[in-house]
């Protein structure tokens, strides 16, 4: 029997906000944003939900088996921003005002995330503690990026460790070769995936 996969809507925030702290909480890149652990588990929710409602807001999320993993995307239109984007202090503002840390990462990424085309966005992906392993996490990636393919658009994310660096090369994404060197801290490593050219219905 497959995944079962659906789309999330604001029902649905509680619990994945609760997947997504649970999910991510021991995650280098968190580590390095809240080093202190009990301040950490204060506010690593807070700074997760802003991810969450943009993608519930201007994106979409993609819930499998009921809640046991979770992806977030937006698609990206091809140009610059016309403004700055007010993520990055958002997050700050949020989950830790005093924590400057929680706006840089969003500034460092945002700064190499590439604006020449059009392209699906992948936010981030979770599976629950428990439930990581079980290939929930490919089950959701598939049917987008087969959408990607028939589509002609690209895909792009950042992968937060060497770990899932490698799960998504295996989906055909490829790092650009230039990490993103948190202070002091780990390297989260930009990744594109150019479309695959559909084949005809007879095969070829």
């Amino acid at each position: 029997m497959g995944v079962a996969i659906r789309r999330a809507g604001e029902a649905d925030r509680e619990s994945l906000v609760r997947l997504l702290d649970e999910a991510f909480t021991d995650d280098p890149v968190s580590g390095w944003v809240f080093p202190d652990t009990a301040r950490r588990r204060e506010v690593h929710g807070l700074f997760m939900g802003v991810f969450l409602d943009i993608a519930l807001s201007e994106g979409w999320v993609d819930i499998a088996d009921e809640g046991a993993a979770a992806a977030l995307w937006l698609r990206v239109p091809a140009g610059a921003p016309d403004e700055e984007d007010d993520t990055p202090a958002l997050m700050r503002e949020t989950a830790d005002p005093d924590n400057e840390r929680a706006e840089l990462v969003g500034r460092l990424t945002g700064a190499v995330h590439p604006h020449d085309r059009e392209h699906a966005y992948l936010m981030l992906i979770a599976a629950a503690p428990g439930r990581q392993g079980e290939g929930l996490g490919t089950a959701l990636l598939d049917p987008v990026l087969e959408r990607c393919d028939r589509d002609g658009v690209p895909a792009y994310l950042e992968a937060s460790n060497a770990r899932s660096r490698k799960l998504y090369e295996r989906l055909g994404f490829a790092f650009t070769g230039s990490a993103v060197q948190l202070p002091d801290g780990p390297q989260m490593f930009p990744m594109w995936r150019e479309p695959k050219e559909a084949k005809e219905p007879n095969g070829r």
